[in-house]
């Protein structure tokens, strides 16, 4: 998403880079007929004037989320919001799940009331929205638990989730589980796969052979969780636990064996991965992989102030937080 030239404006509008600057300025001596076609194409191409340098700090951090609906995302909203007064800032949220959202109208937005620095928390982030938001603000950007390992120039904070996956895989192995299913999110998300690389490390460990047929891929959420874990209940020899990507995932999971009459953690054990506060509440309540999501949240809004203090000594700084497991009621040795 490139972003639009005074030379693209003036290309679009069949005049000179001078008249376009004359029109957005205000000035005089330009007709009312060149004026609109000016403006036609400042509209069309979605043009904004480039924030002078030097200008006063707006107080505002945004950050911009996949989702609010979560106890993940409200997790990391809540430690964003804290760590956001903590540095001296506002917090602005913003969600890109909702359907008329549009990433060139949000940077408007942000363009026309000023932002100090961008968190951004998303599942498929390209790079190309990347670049634009660079690009088109040229504010502090840091990626909050990224997707992949994107542009090295890049902050980013994120977790364990290599070691969650095998902290989840070894708790199970030990109790006497070899039949562990894994249910996980999208299959081309970055975290997804470094929490199944850890199950499988794990398995390696102890000198087990997972059987491909227990691995599935969802979407982080409950309908995704009891679909999936309801297949791998369904199977001829099913397992006798589940390793689920996310607490949402896992209470999907305990809707799916409930179904079918699988009691947890007596017939089936299971572990999720967020450590939510939904976890505690669950019944019963569920084993999980805690991600320090407040202190993620902590960590983004810092690099956004540390490089507004000493602007690009920051970027490109990559934070990973540990993570550790949580034991609950909802695992047990195999019946």
């Amino acid at each position: 998403m490139p972003r639009a030239t005074l030379a693209d404006v003036a290309a679009a509008a069949a005049v000179s880079v001078p008249t376009v600057s004359k029109v957005l300025s205000g000035r005089k001596h330009v007709s009312a007929a060149t004026r609109e076609k000016v403006l036609d194409a400042v509209r069309a191409l979605g043009y904004e004037a480039p924030r002078p340098a030097g200008a006063p700090r707006a107080g505002l951090v945004d950050l911009l989320i996949g989702g609010l609906g979560s106890p993940w995302a409200q997790a990391l909203i809540s430690g964003a919001e804290r760590a956001a007064a903590r540095w001296g800032f506002s917090l602005v949220v913003t969600s890109s799940a909702r359907p008329d959202f549009d990433l060139r109208q949000w940077l408007g937005i942000l363009r026309r009331r000023g932002t100090d620095g961008i968190v951004l928390v998303l599942w498929r982030a390209g790079q190309e929205e990347v670049t634009a938001i660079q690009e088109l603000l040229r504010v502090p950007l840091v990626l909050l638990d990224p997707v992949g390992q994107g542009d090295p120039r890049l902050s980013t904070v994120g977790a364990t989730n290599w070691s969650g996956g095998v902290m989840a895989a070894t708790h199970l192995l030990e109790l006497g589980h070899t039949r562990i299913g894994f249910v996980g999110g999208p299959r081309d998300v970055r975290c997804t796969l470094d929490r199944q690389e850890g199950y499988l490390a794990a398995h390696r460990t102890f000198g087990i052979e997972p059987d491909p047929r227990l691995t599935r891929f969802g979407d982080f959420l409950v309908g995704g969780g009891k679909e999936r874990g309801g297949e791998l209940l369904d199977l001829p020899e099913r397992p006798t636990a589940v390793f689920a990507g996310s607490d949402l995932m896992a209470a999907g999971v305990y809707q799916a064996a409930a179904e079918r009459g699988i009691r947890v953690p007596g017939e089936l054990s299971v572990v999720g991965f967020d450590d939510a506060p939904v976890c505690e509440t669950m019944s019963p309540p569920l084993t999980s992989v805690r991600q320090p999501l407040g202190d993620m949240a902590n960590e983004a809004i810092r690099l956004v102030a540390d490089e507004l203090s000493h602007p690009g000594e920051s970027t490109g700084t990559r934070i990973e937080l540990a993570t550790t497991l949580v034991v609950r009621a909802s695992t047990a040795r195999p019946a």
